[in-house]
């Protein structure tokens, strides 16, 4: 049975955490014990994430330190020494239902930003990419008007949890977003999270329709404050 440790923000555990799950090669490790259906042994571990035994074994070592792998000698009906075989220890165990995918999405994100030269630019074409599946499409032969489309965009940001509130500027929209549904994801993989975030709006207004573009996402304007901004290309064009 898979144990739920308990982690508060900011807590020593937490930073220890994210230090472990830093590293893409042991982020890598950890998704593989998850995706299997039986522990593995230093081996068979190596050969699939494509490492040296003995640097996977050193990084089984931190992983088993914050309590989230677990080792255990083989049960053997055969003679010989039993192998030292590795699972999923624990997880994060969060306030509500989705705190369990915390731990999900720590790894992801630390997994793609360890491995990848442009880990932003990734992340916001898989953001783009679920953007596009998530919102409300228009029927077919139906166009929007941009008043209809930007607000499926904006119900879309608040089934997600974002807490959205659109206000008008000069050259566009500013959308406000007072809650982040993967604020402590997002503090350790800023350049992740919030590409994803920028890219489910771009994808979103994409499929719409419309002549408005997300040209920018600043994060942590105010301490429970991201801002996305909408660029009416139809006035720009008029300036």
């Amino acid at each position: 049975m898979v144990q739920k440790i308990p982690i508060e923000p900011g807590s020593e555990l937490q930073r220890r955490l994210h230090r472990a799950l830093g590293d893409a090669s042991r982020a890598r490790i950890l998704a593989v014990l998850h995706e299997v259906e039986a522990p593995l042994d230093v081996r068979a571990l190596a050969d699939r994430v494509g490492l040296h035994p003995n640097t996977v074994r050193s990084h089984l070592g931190v992983l088993a330190e914050v309590g989230l792998v677990s080792a255990r000698a083989e049960q053997r009906t055969r003679p010989g020494r039993p192998r030292i075989v590795y699972e999923p220890a624990s997880e994060l165990a969060g306030p509500a239902e989705a705190g369990e995918y915390r731990l999900l999405a720590q790894v992801l994100a630390s997994c793609l930003a360890g491995s990848e030269p442009d880990a932003g630019a990734r992340a916001e074409h898989a953001g783009r990419t679920w953007g596009r599946y998530l919102v409300q499409r228009p029927a077919p032969l139906t166009r929007l008007s941009a008043t209809e489309a930007i607000s499926r965009v904006v119900r879309l940001l608040e089934e997600l949890g974002f807490q959205p509130k659109l206000e008008p500027d000069e050259d566009g929209y500013k959308v406000l977003m007072r809650r982040c549904p993967f604020a402590e994801v997002a503090s350790a993989y800023e350049q992740v999270v919030c590409q994803v975030h920028l890219g489910l709006v771009r994808g979103a207004l994409e499929e719409v329709g419309v002549s408005v573009a997300a040209d920018w996402l600043k994060p942590h304007l105010e301490p429970h404050l991201c801002v996305a901004h909408l660029l009416d290309r139809s006035k720009a064009r008029v300036a």
